[in-house]
Parts: C-alpha cells; structure tokens; sequence
C-alpha cells in the first residue's frame, strides 16, 4: 500500500470520527430534531425553577411528551413563567399536575406531568394550575443542619 492509499483511508476514518462526535454532541445537548410533528404550548408558573433550562424535557411516565420553549421571569407576581410545547399526540387533563424533578442526584432538571382524573383537556395556551418548584438540595442540607443546631444535646 502506497503513501498515498494509506492518506486517504486515514482521513476517511478521521471524516467518520468527526461526523460521530458531532452526532453525539447533538444527542448530549437535546439538539437533534427529535420531535419532528405538530405541537401546542402549554404554561406553568413555578415559585423556583432550580437549573431548568430551555429544551429541557417535558415527561409523562418517564416518557419524554414535549420540550421547554422558554423561561421567563413574571415581574408582577415574582415567579417564573414556563411555556412548555407539547407533542400534538398526547392531550393531558386539566387538573395535571407539573413538578420540577431531577434526573438522578445530579441529573439534568425536567417538568414533570402526573395526570389526573379530569374528563376536560388542556388546550393550547392553558396554563397549568397546580405546580410543585424544584427541590434546592441545598435548602434542604441548611434545614436539616440547623434543625440538628437546635435540639436540645441529651443529659449526661
């Protein structure tokens, strides 16, 4: 095999390498196309957001139904406003209820839907009434400290 045979099959498999490193940096990063049909905006308002981020996901039964469309801040009753968009093939009752969960210990963050009984459905631009903020891991470490600090030490 020439010099030149072996340059060309050398750059072919760095050409792969990259088109596979790319491919997976999409994966990592929710940016491939995933959800490729029809879908309606959902609203939620969360007293803390904790590290939800935009194109974050919208779960169901731990199946992914939509994706976080935006985040903002609500000036007036200080709480932040998530629009989520939902695919079109999941319609959930109106007395859902949305919670901000975390995937692991130190996952990534996502809203969570657990349904209801209700026979009406959400529409598009509905605002989810009943929500449940993040849990801040370290609120809840400062609690159980300074709820230690404060019991009284046992006689000896």
């Amino acid at each position: 095999m020439n010099r030149a045979m072996l340059d060309l099959w050398v750059g072919f498999f760095v050409a792969i390498g990259l088109v596979a490193l790319g491919f997976l940096a999409m994966k990592v990063g929710n940016l491939s196309g995933a959800s490729s049909g029809e879908t309606y905006a959902l609203y939620a308002k969360f007293d803390n957001i904790g590290g939800l981020k935009p194109r974050g996901a919208v779960k169901s039964a731990g199946v992914v139904v939509g994706r976080v469309a935006d985040i903002k801040f609500d000036p007036e009753n200080y709480v932040a406003q998530v629009t989520m968009q939902i695919d079109a093939r999941y319609k959930f009752p109106r007395d859902t209820f949305a919670t901000i969960n975390t995937s692991g210990l130190l996952g990534e963050q996502y809203v969570g839907f657990e349904v209801g009984g209700d026979t009406e459905m959400l529409k598009t631009g509905d605002t989810i009434k009943k929500t449940q903020s993040a849990v801040v891991l370290e609120k809840l470490i400062s609690q159980f400290m300074f709820n230690k600090a404060a019991e009284p030490s046992a006689a000896k």
